[in-house]
């Protein structure tokens, strides 16, 4: 596959070549999956969203107009609204499984991991599906994908100054509902008061 030298010119060229959109696929597929994996917390929709994503990507490339901001917000926006459509499809949200992967590493937790490690990353999961959509989104784009709030703001369609209040707002609550976990009593805690002597 050939290499061009920027993005831009990547970009020109497959609207017309398919070998050229080859490329932007391999470029950004798997930070569009692992987004909306965050987003839906199951690995078949997450391929099928994504594969959807890029059939989109490709049919409306030739109206892409460069803004100024990576090709990568563009295709966040449709992974945003593809996401969006598929929770108003389900009649139910689905929750990520606990042995999930932790939000700053997308590989399986290290063999050195402690217990209180995957404890920690099991919290965090948990409160962070506890946090409307947009929150979980904003959480996802800023620490998965690590988008600036600029391109957090296209991909949400809000401007980077709505985008800081709501980070900061959701970080507040992010805090609230992991401080509201650690007061629940665990299964094991339940399990062993039922045992008392």
């Amino acid at each position: 596959m050939p290499t061009f030298e920027n993005e831009a010119e990547l970009i020109e060229r497959a609207k017309q070549d398919g070998e050229a959109f080859g490329e932007l696929y391999e470029r950004y597929v798997r930070a569009i999956y692992n987004y909306i994996y965050y987003r839906t917390g199951n690995v078949q929709d997450a391929e099928d969203l994504t594969a959807r994503v890029f059939q989109r990507a490709r049919q409306h490339l030739p109206r892409y107009v460069e803004r100024g901001l990576p090709f990568s917000a563009w295709l966040y926006r449709i992974a945003h609204n593809m996401a969006a459509n598929w929770h108003r499809d389900e009649s139910r949200r689905r929750a990520l499984p606990l042995d999930g992967p932790m939000l700053v590493d997308l590989t399986a937790a290290a063999p050195e991991e402690t217990l209180e490690d995957r404890r920690q990353r099991e919290l965090l999961m948990r409160a962070l599906r506890r946090l409307p959509g947009e929150r979980q989104q904003l959480i996802i784009l800023k620490f998965v994908e690590q988008l600036s709030n600029a391109e957090i703001g296209v991909v949400m369609n809000r401007s980077e100054g709505a985008i800081k209040s709501l980070y900061h707002r959701t970080l507040l609550a992010l805090r609230e509902e992991i401080t509201q976990l650690e007061a629940e009593p665990t299964p094991l805690s339940l399990t062993n008061g039922k045992q008392g002597h």
